[in-house]
């Protein structure tokens, strides 16, 4: 595993979504973020990073009816230095009463920091591996999203959990620091024999009946966080669904309020294709050894608990956004708060592509225009966080830039590089054997885009992702005679930490007969000019038709219709100290062309578009050009 820190937050959508076209992506993500700015401040414990985490045995006793936990946790680490003890994130308010290596009982102590310390019976040597047990109680405390939580639906009790980022230790013994991902767990859920139980992975063995309990097994064989273990205990009405084609069909298993099985089940249905989609877009879903899968729990909105997402409400773009995490958050996890674009900007694109393949290219156009108003409502904001953002929770979990900043960012890296390589790099990206089921930062992302593309994508990184702001183009398009236009690309920035924004910028051009042509313009300048075969009269010009880009207040305008020759010639570079273009329409000849100096005098003659004068002095000279259409003066500048 890698040794590095995690901090991942990213899941709890709001379930009502207004039949007015407000972005759905932003309804969810503000929801996450509102919800994490409850989260208390919380440092990473360097008391844990010493050991690795390699498997853990989860024994949990509940009833729902109860606000009450206990526990035997089983823990399975390898020693990254020489260890003379071992601590466990634990609440305060939770108690260890016996803990063992083997068959020996261990001294602990349990610290005011919500700690607890092992005393091991001998120095456990770096490289080496240990098992320890550690048998608790307790009532777990109202910290965060109330990580453990006691409530009811329809008069019915119910117990969850949801520990995302540092809430795991508030209901057992664990590493939260996400430091490391543990290889493997099994979960037993002990609780009254009327509920059912409900955690990632599978169920190996059918439930236990033991008098008036119940204790259900499941496995998770894949690696994960502690923050995205989880359980449920409550009358759920279990609906089986299937995943995936043949061979590698998986089940789908829901758990739902039997109270609202009958509401949530038709809304479930889509649920098989949107994992079909995402599995031919990227590849299978990743954990198809086990299950999908969803449990309906009391918070509001979602959480994309590896292999069972837990919903408060089942609208499609909920279902999309936390399924999508599963490939993007959950198999591959953002290293630090500073990635959590890596999360939250992939969960909202994929939902996104969920409105572009099943309602059509409009609604998916309405969606990236709901998008990009948010993110231009305010004129700065960075991706990709600086240190001390990255200690601001609200900042994390901004809805306007790490959710559709970061999904608007991968628009645009689709639009410019095809879709062909843009999808193939990212099912690269997932393939990494150093990435899958492991963490990733920005550059890994970037190496594998790169990659692909066989272009450097650094200038896009810093102007999109690690800078700020976005900016506004004004376009005007010209007919340069037959079979030809010109287009000149100004622009401005809404902040100064770019000085341009390279893109390449697709406009759409009209004729008067219904004709209709896209073009790009491969813009990387302030005020470039392109010169562009259009096989008709062009009446009108539209700015970026299907929302491809980035920008506020944006303009194409069409100018002189009827063709005014002397606009339609450049002489470029001006100043300039050897070579001088001449660019014109294909309609205009140039017979010749004559230099004069200041005195009036002839200095040079050519027929030629490309001129060379760097044997000519410096100072101001008169260009005129003798074409088909009459003549044509220009001053240049010799320096």
């Amino acid at each position: 595993m890698k040794n590095i820190y995690l901090f991942f937050f990213c899941i709890s959508v709001s379930f009502v979504f207004s039949q007015k076209k407000e972005s759905t992506t932003k309804t969810i993500a503000e929801a996450e973020m509102n919800s994490a700015s409850r989260i208390a401040n919380f440092q990473a414990n360097p008391n844990t990073a010493n050991y690795d985490v390699t498997y853990q045995k989860l024994e949990f006793t509940v009833n729902p009816a109860v606000k009450f936990v206990s526990g035997k946790i089983t823990t399975t680490f390898t020693a990254l230095t020489n260890m003379n003890s071992i601590t466990f994130d634990f609440a305060n308010e939770l108690t260890a009463s016996v803990i063992k290596k083997g068959a020996t009982n261990l001294s602990f102590t349990e610290n005011s920091n919500n700690e607890l310390v092992i005393t091991l019976p001998s120095t456990q040597l770096a490289g080496t591996s240990a098992t320890i047990e550690v048998t608790y109680s307790g009532v777990p405390p109202n910290n965060g999203f109330d990580s453990f939580v006691k409530s009811t639906h329809n008069g019915t009790p119910i117990i969850w959990t949801l520990s995302e980022p540092f809430g795991a230790r508030d209901w057992w013994p664990c590493k939260q620091d996400l430091n490391d991902k543990v290889d493997s767990i099994d979960v037993y859920i002990t609780a009254p024999s009327q509920y059912i139980g409900v955690s990632n992975g599978i169920e190996p063995e059918a439930p236990v009946i033991n008098g008036a309990n119940k204790t259900t097994h499941f496995h998770h064989g894949y690696p994960i966080p502690a923050y995205l273990i989880a359980i449920a205990v409550t009358n759920y009405t279990v609906y089986n669904q299937v995943g995936g084609t043949a061979p590698n069909e998986y089940p789908i298993i829901n758990y739902i309020y039997p109270e609202n099985f009958a509401s949530i089940q038709p809304q479930l249905s889509e649920t098989p294709a949107i994992l079909e989609l995402y599995e031919n877009l990227f590849e299978i879903y990743p954990f198809h050894n086990e299950k999908y899968g969803h449990a309906q729990f009391g918070w509001g909105g979602g959480m994309e608990h590896t292999t069972v997402s837990f919903m408060v409400g089942f609208d499609r773009q909920l279902i999309a956004h936390e399924m999508g995490h599963q490939w993007f958050g959950d198999k591959i996890t953002c290293g630090s708060w500073k990635d959590i674009w890596l999360n939250e900007g992939f969960a909202t694109y994929l939902a996104a592509l969920v409105i572009e393949n099943f309602d059509g290219l409009d609604s998916f156009i309405a969606e990236k225009i709901d998008m990009v108003d948010y993110i231009t409502s305010s004129p700065n904001g960075n991706v990709y966080l600086d240190d001390i953002e990255a200690t601001n929770v609200n900042r994390i979990f901004s809805s306007r830039l790490s959710y559709n900043k970061g999904a608007m960012i991968l628009e645009m890296l689709r639009f410019k590089m095809g879709d062909t390589a843009f999808f193939q790099a990212l099912r690269n990206y997932l393939a990494d054997p150093n990435l899958a089921y492991k963490y990733a930062v920005t550059t890994d992302l970037k190496s594998h885009l790169e990659a692909v593309y066989g272009q450097d994508l650094t200038e896009f990184f810093d102007d999109w992702v690690y800078n700020e702001g976005y900016p506004t183009y004004d376009i005007t398009a010209q007919n340069w005679g037959s079979g030809q236009a010109k287009f000149v690309v100004s622009q401005t920035q809404s902040d100064a930490s770019v000085s341009y924004f390279e893109m390449p910028v697709p406009v759409r051009v009209y004729g008067s007969n219904g004709e209709e042509q896209d073009i790009v313009l491969e813009n990387t300048f302030d005020n470039q000019e392109f010169v562009v075969n259009i096989p008709f009269t062009i009446t009108n010009v539209v700015f970026d038709p299907e929302q491809h880009l980035i920008a506020r207040n944006s303009t194409a305008t069409l100018q002189n219709s009827n063709v005014e020759w002397n606009q339609t010639i450049s002489v470029f570079p001006n100043p300039t100290n050897s070579i001088l273009h001449i660019q014109k329409p294909n309609d205009l000849s140039i017979e010749s062309v004559t230099l004069y100096n200041s005195l009036g005098q002839i200095v040079f003659k050519s027929n030629e578009n490309d001129l060379t004068i760097e044997s000519l002095s410096n100072g101001v000279y008169e260009l005129q050009l003798n074409t088909n259409q009459g003549k044509f003066h220009k001053r240049i500048i010799k320096q």
